[in-house]
């Protein structure tokens, strides 16, 4: 059985080290119910190294988990391409707190799963497109995300982000906990 830990790894390892963006993680609460207690342990952890813990929803039995890079992320956000299709979608201009704050708000009225959410986990803005355009279909390459552009630089990042959370899932097996791994990184 995996823990806590192992799954936020599993999930957000790349995000953690520092290679991507941010990561997302669906918890549950019955399985983990001191998650909130965690949650704001890790933040106490990591917030000053730049890392962040950000519950998106909390509803019903499940909590939706976003781990990012906050320089990473406001980086990645502020990009033209990026920023255009934030525009399109309906975001706020302004810092990632209030874009944050509106995908929250997506988050829990969407009618299944605000499609822009992409964006925030670093996916190429023409593969977030291409998701929404095609619906989940006719993309050339399936893995982390779905793949509509550029298939050699996906597969390599693929490769990088498997790296990286089986180096950091090894460790954790080995006894290191996610704040000794990343608070002191």
């Amino acid at each position: 059985m995996d823990t806590l830990e192992q799954m936020i790894a599993r999930h957000c390892a790349p995000a953690l080290a520092g290679i991507k963006a941010a990561g997302l993680v669906s918890c549950c609460r019955k399985k983990h119910p001191d998650i909130e207690k965690r949650i704001s342990q890790w933040n106490a952890q990591m917030n000053q190294k730049g890392i962040f813990f950000e519950k998106l929803s909390g509803r019903d039995c499940r909590i939706l988990l976003l781990v990012y890079r906050k320089k990473s992320l406001e980086e990645h956000l502020q990009r033209n391409d990026v920023n255009r299709l934030m525009d399109e979608t309906g975001y706020p201009q302004g810092g990632i707190d209030a874009r944050i704050t509106h995908l929250k708000k997506r988050i829990c009225e969407a009618q299944g799963f605000p499609h822009e959410i992409g964006l925030f986990l670093g996916y190429p803005p023409e593969d977030v497109e291409g998701f929404m355009e095609y619906g989940g279909r006719n993309y050339k390459l399936n893995g982390y995300w779905k793949v509509y552009s550029d298939e050699y630089r996906a597969r390599t990042l693929f490769e990088r982000y498997t790296k990286c959370r089986d180096a950091v899932c090894r460790r954790l097996m080995s006894g290191y906990t996610l704040g000794q791994l990343f608070a002191a990184a």
